[in-house]
């Protein structure tokens, strides 16, 4: 590499306004906010707290402050804020009670055994349940029992901060409400028993309740039916000692209940026949009725809160399935991408494998240039260094930075063309009008290639069938952790699914890099397009479906500067990623054509589409998925399924490392990795398509130049005292026995070319109107 530096007028600022929409990420911000919310009301009502056994609670504390009268009075509390009173159940009158429902196997069977008995009885329902059954609250109301209060997810009240609480019982409430249009004053408190087994915590709920105008029931006796002791036994246990009066308590769900459905069958009967009498909580000590049609506001806020909470069941079922189908079709890409790599590195290194003659003919090189003095001395060294002989051609389009002026200045034979700023595709076009040569390589000033590059690109156009190669673009600036991260992703991504795509006969990009083409074939399509910003991806479509077929050669290798901060990371992704939408809608009809073109539309639009575009645009809810289940399901297995995946990644990594003969260093940024460039490429995305969909027009955008590009070791610069046609100049290899171009005088203007062999003209070429703003690269 040259050390003269040379100095350049500053580059001007492009005053052109780019207009992208912007109401997207509004729109995109207010389905993360809902999104979460929802996981977040889901998770907490179905896994923050669970249905547990009643003894699940320690040991209870002190009762300094619960008053003496409620600690030896009646089961029912009222009162408990100001001047608390309790009363008794009256004698002889049972108040069956069923805590932790609705259930929507056991509910109906206790419902059914009460209906056959004439027996009235209290439900106190669970929030998290009335909202999964409301149809079960309806009909408990319906058939005549009574509906209390058991908080919305089985908390330990006594172990919340008040506003827990507050929200538990009024979301509860709400469900009720909106499922079968009634409220209740009724409150039984999970884990809750008799009056002696109150402490000072539970007495500070029983307190809090009552200022908001709840009764609490405590019980007289339990049934102990969650502990599934026999028919018998819980039988036994709720059968009243003597003939006082008894609030007993069961379940209607928490787990099987099919022993308190058979022991109802006989309890009733047996304690009808000692002349005891059934009877709701309220009826049994006396109390006003506590439960009273619900308000219209309270109504339609417990449907919202129900249809809220089912949707939030809905979006986590269907986000597992969307889960467990994107990791399933993950594993099957990258199973089938190893694969794919290993048979095309068998194909194109195995005994025998060629493509034909050589090819030695000359080769026109096209540098289209836009304000690229940082490194155009580098990329024009590294293609005089060749050893194959090249005819170069560097295209300013419109530089303000002294572009053309230093590649003049180096007095080296390389054409120099200048035109009116129009942008890349008419550089190339203006380029491809000038070549002399049939076989064409195109590639970007900022890009350099190894003495080899051009001679190993060429090679595959010894089969007639193939029109155009991709070469194998590498990091040059990998320093940082941003560039490591671009490394990874040329070598493991760009460069794994370009052997698939090779394979699959699907190509759908020539990175304009490093690329080869059949001059010939680009003029029969009019040249290089300018509808879309993905030039290269338009193009290699176009040829595709023109009956070419587009090859891989991962020995032609070329260093181009990568982005070094993610503001310019984002623009060059995101003209990408815009410009392949571009193309890809543009070459849609591939999808039902036959042939070459119909392999492209079956087989590389649509993995473009499944692994570039809906994969990424779903990467922002697997993530949020991700920490939903970090919090409220397993976090062990979660983190095992993350690194399951990194690992599979760190598998890909080395595999394609080793291909590409790179040192497998850089892969220990890959798990840092996931945590920034992995959701900057998906927002790249996302926001590409929204771009897409609004119809806006995305200009080229310019990227910035670091000049840390160096020319192959042993090129050097010319001495200023020779010209093109003196001895000493760095000269490509010639072959033998085959005809070198003259070198060229730098021009000063697009045409005519004086003395230059021109092609013959092609009807059809078009060359683009030059826009009217400047086109960067």
């Amino acid at each position: 590499m040259t050390n003269r530096r040379r100095h350049y007028p500053p580059r001007r600022r492009s005053r052109t306004r780019q207009v992208t929409p912007r109401t997207h990420w509004l729109l995109l911000s207010v389905l993360v906010v809902t999104l979460s919310t929802a996981l977040l009301l889901q998770g907490y009502t179905h896994h923050m707290f669970g249905i547990a056994s009643d003894n699940v609670t320690d040991v209870r504390g002190r009762n300094a402050t619960v008053p003496s009268q409620v600690i030896h009075g009646g089961p029912v509390i009222a009162k408990a804020a100001t001047s608390p009173h309790t009363a008794q159940v009256k004698a002889r009158t049972i108040a069956l009670t069923f805590d932790d429902g609705p259930d929507p196997v056991w509910t109906p069977r206790i419902l059914e055994v009460l209906r056959r008995n004439h027996v009235h009885a209290t439900f106190f329902i669970l929030g998290t349940q009335a909202v999964a059954h409301p149809e079960l609250v309806r009909r408990i109301v319906a058939d005549g029992h009574q509906i209390g209060i058991h908080a919305f997810t089985h908390p330990d009240l006594a172990r919340l901060a008040p506003w827990q609480r507050s929200l538990e019982l009024r979301e509860t409430q709400l469900a009720v409400a909106g499922a079968a249009g009634v409220t209740t004053t009724l409150l039984r408190p999970p884990y809750s028993s008799e009056n002696d087994a109150l402490d000072d915590a539970d007495w500070s709920v029983l307190k809090q309740a009552n200022a908001t105008g709840y009764v609490t029931a405590l019980t007289t006796q339990d049934a102990e039916d969650w502990q599934r002791p026999g028919v018998e036994r819980i039988i036994a246990r709720a059968t009243p000692r003597g003939h006082a009066g008894q609030i007993v308590l069961m379940h209607d769900a928490g787990g099987d209940r099919s022993q308190t459905v058979a022991a109802l069958g006989s309890l009733i009967p047996r304690l009808k026949a000692q002349s005891f009498k059934f009877a709701t909580v309220s009826d049994a000590v006396g109390m006003a009725a506590p439960v009273r049609p619900a308000g219209l506001g309270d109504h339609l806020q417990g449907l919202a809160l129900i249809k809220v909470l089912q949707g939030g069941d809905w979006v986590v079922w269907l986000l597992g399935l969307v889960m467990y189908a994107a990791g399933v079709i993950s594993v099957l890409r990258a199973v089938v991408v190893l694969i794919a790599a290993r048979r095309h590195r068998r194909l194109r290194t195995g005994q025998g494998r060629s493509w034909g003659p050589p090819v030695t003919e000359p080769v026109t090189v096209i540098v289209p240039a836009y304000n690229e003095s940082a490194g155009i001395e580098a990329a024009v060294l590294s293609l005089l260094g060749s050893d194959h002989p090249v005819e170069i051609i560097v295209v300013d389009d419109g530089s303000t930075d002294g572009t053309a002026d230093l590649v003049e200045s180096l007095r080296l034979p390389v054409r120099v063309i200048r035109q009116q700023n129009a942008g890349k595709p008419a550089a190339l076009n203006t380029g491809l009008s000038a070549a002399t040569w049939d076989l064409v390589v195109m590639v970007d000033g900022d890009t350099v290639f190894e003495p080899d590059t051009v001679r190993t690109i060429v090679q595959p156009f010894a089969d007639p069938r193939v029109g155009a190669v991709s070469g194998n673009a590498k990091v040059v600036n990998r320093g940082g952790l941003l560039g490591r991260w671009q490394h990874i992703e040329y070598v493991v991504g760009f460069n794994l699914d370009r052997r698939l795509f090779d394979l699959a006969e699907c190509m759908p990009t020539v990175p304009g890099a490093v690329g080869a083409f059949r001059r010939r074939a680009l003029l029969d399509l009019g040249g290089v397009s300018d509808v879309t910003l993905a030039e290269d991806t338009d193009l290699t479509m176009a040829l595709c479906r023109d009956g070419w077929r587009v090859v891989y050669e991962e020995g032609a290798r070329a260093w181009t500067e990568a982005p070094a901060s993610l503001n310019a990371l984002w623009r060059q992704r995101y003209r990408w990623c815009y410009g392949t939408l571009q193309a890809m809608w543009k070459h849609r009809g591939a999808l039902v054509q036959r042939g070459p073109g119909g392999k492209l539309g079956r087989r590389g639009l649509l993995y473009l589409l499944f692994f570039q575009v809906l994969l990424p645009l779903l990467a922002p809810v697997v993530d949020i998925f991700a920490l939903y289940g970090l919090v409220f399901l397993d976090p062990v297995r979660i983190i095992g399924l993350w690194l399951a995946f990194l690992l599979l990644q760190l598998m890909m990594g080395l595999y394609a490392f080793r291909l590409d003969g790179e040192r497998p260093g850089p892969l220990w940024s890959l798990p840092l990795q996931q945590f920034v460039y992995r959701q900057l490429m998906y927002l790249v995305v996302i926001q590409s398509v929204f771009t897409a969909v609004s119809g806006s027009r995305l200009r080229w955008q310019r990227m910035e130049r670091y000049g840390s590009l160096q020319a192959p070791a042993g090129t050097e610069a010319p001495r200023k005292d020779l010209t093109p046609q003196e001895p000493g100049l760095p000269q490509p290899t010639p072959y033998e026995g085959h005809p070198q171009p003259a070198p060229y005088d730098a021009l000063q203007q697009q045409a005519p070319y004086n003395g230059l062999p021109q092609p013959p003209p092609h009807n059809g070429f078009r060359q683009p109107a030059p826009h009217g703003t400047p086109q960067w690269y």
